[in-house]
């Protein structure tokens, strides 16, 4: 019976491995979907396919601002939009706390987004909150000016993010010499941060391994 119990415990967690994050993901899409929809409301009645047909369309909402970021997409990469993007920085720039966090918000989404952005130079790993633990940074430069005249130290800028959540997290001013870089990749320093630790760097590799072996094979 002790035997039947595990075996029957073993197959329970795998499946509840399988089915958790797909569930989860399943949830949270359609959450998103549906917050996605309330765009919807902004729009006239005429102008919806529901009018017509009688019936909800999921997902609509999220296909109408996907569409809305597309076009001013297109719009901001021409001269004229590149002029009203900068008319509109200009009027957000002498708003003084609008100021601070519209720039921080739209430098940290470039860092995140932009893969030829330079925002995130390396992965480091430092001492904190105490000297024998650990966590992840990323070097976002050197300091500048009155900082490395009053400590008389090359000080270097960190961003120390949170998990599960990397888009949030801490600045903070370390002396060079007590980073310890990494060879891991900006990238892979994210997966593992967002799994908790679950996925190890070594896991990214092994899994990358398998895919270039099994495109080799089917080549």
């Amino acid at each position: 019976m002790k035997g039947l119990r595990t075996i029957l415990k073993n197959y329970f967690l795998t499946g509840l491995l399988v089915i958790l994050p797909i569930f989860i993901t399943a949830y949270v899409i359609w959450h998103l979907i549906k917050a996605m929809d309330a765009v919807l409301k902004f729009i006239p009645d005429k102008y919806l396919p529901e009018t017509y047909i009688n019936i909800y369309i999921p997902g609509l909402g999220l296909i109408l601002v996907v569409l809305l970021i597309l076009i001013v997409g297109i719009l901001t990469r021409n001269i004229a939009g590149r002029r009203v993007l900068q008319l509109w920085d200009n009027l957000v720039d002498r708003i003084p706390l609008a100021r601070i966090l519209y720039s921080s918000v739209k430098q940290l989404l470039q860092a995140f987004f932009f893969q030829n952005s330079n925002s995130f130079q390396r992965v480091a790993l430092i001492e904190y909150p105490r000297r024998g633990i650990y966590v992840l940074g990323f070097i976002t430069g050197e300091s500048r000016g009155e900082v490395q005249e009053k400590t008389n130290r090359k000080m270097i800028n960190v961003f120390i993010p949170t998990t599960p959540n990397p888009t949030s997290g801490f600045y903070v001013l370390v002396p060079e010499e007590d980073l310890m870089l990494l060879d891991m990749s900006v990238e892979d320093a994210f997966k593992l941060l967002i799994s908790g630790g679950l996925v190890s760097p070594n896991d990214i590799q092994r899994t990358r391994r398998k895919k270039g072996d099994a495109t080799g094979t089917r080549n």
